[in-house]
């Protein structure tokens, strides 16, 4: 097979970065370059993984430990709206993010036409909310990975993107949409002047990007994807079921008590970790239990002291190597690990806090693969309750045993790589 280029632009955050590396390692497999499209502090990232990496500014241009102070200072100053109900963060946090995204699109037509130039791709593929106007004029394939919830994709039979409603739920849809809309009307018109600014058509509100011509991979598992009023067309929308990275291996350390209980993991994502009193309550609670615990608490390790002897804490985990050797996982509901819980069958219990976590959440508990659990609003009884249904729930687990079995044969970046490579073959 001749070799081709394939430029893939993640967004700035992990669970988009890290599924994209799953998709680049197949495709260096196939003998493909892969080169990936960066946000400046997300460089080294690809890079550690063996890959090229071209920087392309996001934001105004500033030092990479001044840009992660940003955006921990951002998620940090909201975390009084982590207590908020979806529809109660959209004038908030989803507003301030929806301002920063569309800054990053006017900010990346600065660079993109010369990196793309230098760069030479014969594919493209974005995992992104926004439109990027220089890719899709760029004149090559260009592709969409939607790596977050499925319903990123609208149709007016299922809950809005973000809202976390039940799928039943049509007048409360109705009522997120109407608020979401108002609030960012003026954000979508300063965005659609941007788009004038490029020579592309207008979106109508509430749109910040296109379903691409060529293809869109959706990284969602499809026995959890919603009823459609249009279903969408295969032919132009593939599901990968999954797009689980090779990561190194590791080998869960000796603890110092309860070293035969069940083993958690528990982990709110690097941004999600600034969240300290949460974290430090559910080590208190587990520390009065039969369990074992590993705790993902990012970049704040030094604010915690008397660690319990069945929790280790560390700052970062190879998460696609701990959660199959785990029995429940407690996290925030960001795709990578929605899909890794399901991938492995392993259940989950989702405490969301923003973005797309809401609606994994919700769906997680519709479908019987886990629990959505309020992040504040609980009390240790009901959290231990949901814990020994997730060890315990034997129809649980053959749920969770024939979705593994289902992902696992799909090998999703392996699909998507065939998926774009068949773009050029």
């Amino acid at each position: 097979m001749e070799q081709k280029t394939f430029a893939l632009f993640p967004e700035a955050a992990y669970g988009p970065a890290l599924n994209s590396v799953g998709i680049a390692q197949a495709l260096t497999k196939m003998g493909h370059k892969v080169v990936f499209l960066s946000d400046p502090g997300f460089v080294e990232i690809y890079q550690g993984y063996g890959f090229e990496a071209h920087p392309v500014a996001l934001s105004e241009p500033m030092p990479p430990e001044q840009m992660a102070k940003f955006w921990e200072d951002f998620i940090n100053g909201h975390i009084p709206n982590f207590r908020k109900a979806p529809i109660d963060q959209i004038d908030n946090y989803v507003k301030e993010c929806w301002e920063a995204i569309v800054d990053s699109a006017k900010w990346a037509q600065k660079d993109l036409p010369a990196v793309l130039d230098r760069i030479k791709p014969d594919v493209i593929a974005v995992d992104n909310v926004i439109l990027f106007p220089a890719i899709k004029q760029y004149g090559v394939p260009w592709v969409r990975i939607i790596s977050c919830s499925e319903n990123e994709i609208e149709d007016p039979a299922i809950p809005p993107h973000l809202s976390g409603m039940s799928e039943n739920d049509t007048e409360g849809h109705a009522a997120f949409r109407a608020k979401f809309e108002d609030v960012i009307a003026p954000i979508h018109a300063d965005f659609n002047a941007f788009l004038a600014e490029c020579g592309e058509d207008a979106y109508k509100i509430g749109e910040f990007f296109e379903a691409s011509p060529y293809m869109n991979m959706m990284l969602y598992p499809q026995p959890l994807t919603y009823k459609r009023e249009t279903p969408l067309d295969p032919a132009r929308f593939q599901y990968l079921e999954g797009c689980v990275r090779e990561d190194a291996a590791y080998e869960v350390p000796t603890f110092a008590a309860n070293n035969d209980g069940p083993l958690l993991y528990v982990s709110f994502g690097s941004l999600g970790s600034g969240d300290t009193d949460l974290l430090k309550r559910l080590i208190t609670l587990i520390g009065k239990t039969r369990y074992r615990a590993l705790f993902n608490v990012g970049d704040y390790k030094d604010e915690y002291s008397d660690i319990p002897p069945n929790v280790i804490i560390e700052s970062w985990y190879p998460q696609p190597s701990v959660i199959p050797q785990v029995d429940a996982v407690i996290h925030h509901g960001g795709n990578n690990s929605f899909t890794e819980c399901l991938y492995f069958g392993r259940p989950a219990i989702i405490m969301p806090y923003v973005w797309d976590g809401h609606d994994n959440a919700m769906r997680v508990q519709e479908t019987g693969y886990g629990f959505r659990s309020d992040r504040y609003e609980w009390s240790d009884e009901e959290m231990i309750a949901k814990i020994e249904a997730c060890l315990t729930d034997t129809d649980m687990a053959d749920r969770l045993a024939m979705i593994s079995k289902h992902m696992q044969s799909c090998e999703g970046p392996l699909k998507a790589a065939k998926l774009l490579a068949g773009l050029v073959a």
